[in-house]
């Protein structure tokens, strides 16, 4: 079908067209976090206006800079098409799209992704991403002369570089102020910011240099049976996922969230931060010897973990269980079992396979390894939004009324609580029926299960949903994470209980993670930090 209303354009008209095009219907976000710190109002209209401008003229360099005959409109359909994916979930639940939210995207099932589609996300699709994409790919484009082609292709070059240095030397104290001050705003441009957070994360992920495996603890050992209690330890580790500490009745929320574990004389460490504020960041950043400050996706990949260290000693079998979407690299020398499927997990309704499902079989497990300590890390759903309704049974459902939507922002605040909520009170009854499950085992083994969800979650407050913002401008709903540990009174008389209770109000984060099951493991290596260890009880 041939667009008789659009006549031939250059390259560089096409370019330009689309520049403003982009700035005007792809970054509301942008322009409302700019309004937040500068009121539309007096002499603030003129700043934002350039803003305006500028945006365009660094749009339309980058795209002239990289247009060729060959390549313009399909670079163009690419940015359009990605922008309106982007664009909504940027509008919608005001994340940003940056390395860390590109590989939790990527390493992110498809059963989790048709969690965030709906009708609002077509639209999007359809007004901003196809109906666009398919004007670009029908514009008749004017290639007849070459030598005018590049003529026109400089000049835009030299006007955009042009308008860019006018704007910033016009106003050189307001952008002074915005770029040092203001730092995090350049995460909502759009699609500047997701195109160079792209190359970042290939940056970061694939590199022409192969790096040899970083080994660590490699003079670890357990001590000897003759030398240390005759029974071996059972551990089970569940790692949550998006459960924020201040819903979390332990930690004195308003509604009765963990009705049950309140009853079953666990420690409540309340001040608990991760690492990230994405599973993919903050799964193998807690078990890594590296802490926040050091670690890296690419430092983490080349690097051992605790499992590993673990594992290495020939001593401790270990057995990954895995309800999310997967171990994010943590089990990459060793096997795990997906629990997403019915094939494995004999508890799903609905296509839903529930957390307890890892639970079903663990008898045969432990039976099987019984002359070696075991550590069992089980990866729940937990509360894996937006669709927070499907992760718990009806029977469940004790907080009303409830959203049951993935488009959150059509819900009230109170309807997104208590969605959120039921799905806390369910891990409650998963995480109080894992103790159970241990307490079979207190008399042929020390047990203990330790839990720590992966990062917190926006609910709406200001306007922000999920999670997956940069660390530093996450609110502390992102990153104030619901953790706490149980022990059998056999595992009870190798710690210091009373230190742990005194210090479980301590602030402490997933960096404590390795140390503590080196030291519940009793494992001796000189990468053993013993302050950071939760179980030696000092602070």
């Amino acid at each position: 079908m041939k667009l008789k209303f659009i006549k031939k354009l250059t390259q560089t008209k096409l370019i330009l067209f689309i520049s403003i095009f982009l700035v005007s219907f792809y970054n509301y976000s942008f322009f409302i976090e700019v309004t937040k710190i500068y009121k539309f109002d007096g002499i603030n209209i003129l700043y934002i206006s350039s803003l305006f401008i500028l945006l365009i003229a660094i749009i339309n360099f980058i795209f002239t800079l990289v247009s060729s005959k060959y390549t313009t409109k399909a670079i163009l359909i690419l940015v359009i098409f990605i922008s309106s994916f982007t664009t909504y979930f940027m509008n919608t639940y005001h994340i940003v799209i940056d390395d860390s939210m590109i590989r939790n995207t990527l390493q992110t099932n498809m059963k989790e992704s048709l969690d965030l589609f709906n009708l609002k996300l077509l639209v999007y699709i359809f007004c901003l991403g196809i109906i666009p994409a398919y004007i670009v790919y029908k514009i008749p484009l004017n290639y007849n002369n070459t030598k005018q082609e590049l003529i026109n292709k400089i000049k835009s070059i030299f006007i955009s570089l042009f308008l860019i240095a006018v704007i910033i030397f016009s106003f050189s104290k307001f952008y002074t102020s915005f770029l040092r001050e203001h730092k995090p705003l350049r995460y909502y441009i759009n699609p500047t910011y997701w195109i160079y957070s792209i190359s970042k994360y290939i940056n970061l992920t694939y590199s022409n240099e192969k790096k040899e495996l970083k080994k660590i603890g490699l003079d670890a050992k357990i001590i000897e049976d003759n030398e240390r209690d005759e029974l071996k330890e059972l551990v089970i580790l569940v790692v949550g996922e998006a459960a924020r500490a201040d819903h979390f009745s332990l930690n004195g929320y308003n509604k009765k969230t963990n009705p049950l574990l309140e009853q079953d004389d666990v420690i409540n460490f309340s001040n608990m931060y991760s690492c990230g504020t994405s599973t993919a960041h903050s799964v193998p950043c807690m078990f890594s010897i590296l802490d926040k400050s050091d670690y890296s996706y690419k430092k983490g990949i080349n690097t051992q973990n605790i499992i590993d260290l673990l594992h290495n000693t020939g001593k401790i079998d270990i057995l990954w269980r895995d309800n999310n979407s997967d171990p994010k690299n943590v089990m990459n020398r060793l096997s795990y079992e997906d629990y997403k499927i019915p094939k494995n997990n004999t508890i799903c309704i609905d296509g839903e396979c529930r957390d307890e499902g890892m639970l079903v079989g663990l008898d045969k497990y432990i039976k099987e390894h019984k002359n070696k300590d075991i550590l069992i890390v089980l990866h729940q759903m937990g509360n894996h939004g937006p669709a927070y309704y499907k992760r718990y049974p009806k029977e469940f459902e004790l907080f009303k009324p409830v959203c049951k939507t993935n488009q959150l922002e059509l819900c009230t605040k109170e309807e997104i609580s208590n969605a959120y909520d039921n799905a806390i009170l369910y891990s409650d009854y998963f995480l109080d029926k894992t103790i159970k499950f241990l307490k079979k085992y207190s008399k042929t083994y020390e047990t203990a299960m330790i839990y720590m969800s992966d990062h917190g979650e926006s609910l709406g407050e200001n306007g922000i949903y999920l999670h997956g913002l940069p660390y530093f401008i996450a609110p502390n709903a992102q990153k104030h994470i619901g953790s706490f540990m149980w022990f059998s009174n056999e595992i009870k008389k190798d710690i210091n209980i009373k230190n742990i209770i005194k210090n479980k109000d301590s602030k402490y984060s997933q960096d404590n993670l390795f140390h503590t099951l080196l030291g519940i493991f009793e494992v001796k290596t000189n990468v053993y930090k013993k302050d950071m260890d939760i179980l030696n009880g000092t602070k």
